[in-house]
């Protein structure tokens, strides 16, 4: 408990000194430089700095080892557990990121059907986009007003539909803004069908895919339980002096660090194979 109080005060303490630090202006950085800055984008966290993401990983790790340490007194295990502490932020992104994608997925027809009807009823294609950050879907309505800030600010419409695919990070706003783009360097006057068509096609490919999801999602939960069982069974036992002091041995070692690429290499391929084909991002 004593270690445990130590290591909360202390995360405590740098925590209060980086409130006092002056903040610098981020620049922001393009999805297709970071994989790590794409995958904030896509989860919605576009505001979140890379370095404090990769700050909560490490102190993720570094509590969890001191903690699993303070119970069991047995640095292999306490090591192992940390190492998947750190893959707990990763796990969380991710989730946060096809939660995100799953929530587009359903409003995007809105959207496109929000579009067709202002540009039918006579609206330019700006203000049909600045339309939709009033009138179209909640999830959307803040990337679509800063559209509406940067063309009313006087930017190319080239460069604020630009910041507006970056700004939505997902793999349907980057297809209907590029179709808005072509349209709108080359001309044509089948933008209402286009528009029609392409609301068809992305509500069938929502229900089908949310239909697969359904059906896939035992086998990522019977991965993650398959994963995480032998690891609590393997605390509970830290606990006891007898196995704590065998798995400090060098057989103990050896046995934990088979465990742990095992474990990771099975969760891998598990994951592999019941995972779905994720859509690409266009020019991200």
């Amino acid at each position: 408990m004593a270690l445990a109080l130590g290591v909360s005060l202390g995360t405590g303490g740098v925590l209060i000194l980086l409130s006092f630090t002056p903040k610098t202006p981020r620049k922001r950085v393009s999805p297709g430089a970071s994989r790590l800055r794409r995958l904030l984008d896509e989860a919605g966290q576009s505001r979140l700095p890379v370095s404090a993401f990769l700050t909560a990983v490490v102190l993720s790790a570094g509590v969890t080892f001191f903690l699993v340490y303070a119970l069991t007194r047995a640095a292999p295990i306490a090591a192992c557990l940390a190492i998947f502490a750190s893959l707990g932020p990763w796990a969380a992104l991710r989730w946060q990121g096809r939660r995100r994608r799953a929530q587009l997925a359903q409003v995007w027809p809105d959207v496109v059907d929000h579009l067709r009807s202002a540009i039918r009823s006579g609206l330019s294609l700006p203000e049909g986009l600045v339309q939709l950050s009033h009138s179209g879907p909640e999830p959307l309505r803040a990337p679509f007003a800063e559209f509406a800030r940067d063309w009313r600010a006087g930017q190319p419409m080239a460069t604020a539909l630009a910041k507006l695919k970056d700004r939505l990070a997902d793999p349907v706003g980057d297809r209907i803004i590029l179709a808005l783009q072509i349209t709108r360097e080359l001309g044509g006057s089948d933008l209402g069908r286009l528009l029609n068509t392409l609301s068809e096609v992305l509500r069938d490919a929502a229900k089908t895919r949310s239909e697969l999801e359904a059906r896939q999602s035992w086998t990522v939960n019977a991965a993650k339980l398959a994963v995480a069982a032998p690891w609590l069974v393997v605390l509970l036992l830290g606990t006891q002096p007898a196995a704590a002091e065998a798995y400090r041995g060098a057989q103990g070692m050896l046995v934990l660090g088979a465990g742990l690429v095992v474990s990771l290499v099975c969760y891998r391929i598990m994951l592999r194979i019941g995972a779905l084909p994720q859509e690409g991002r266009v020019l991200a």
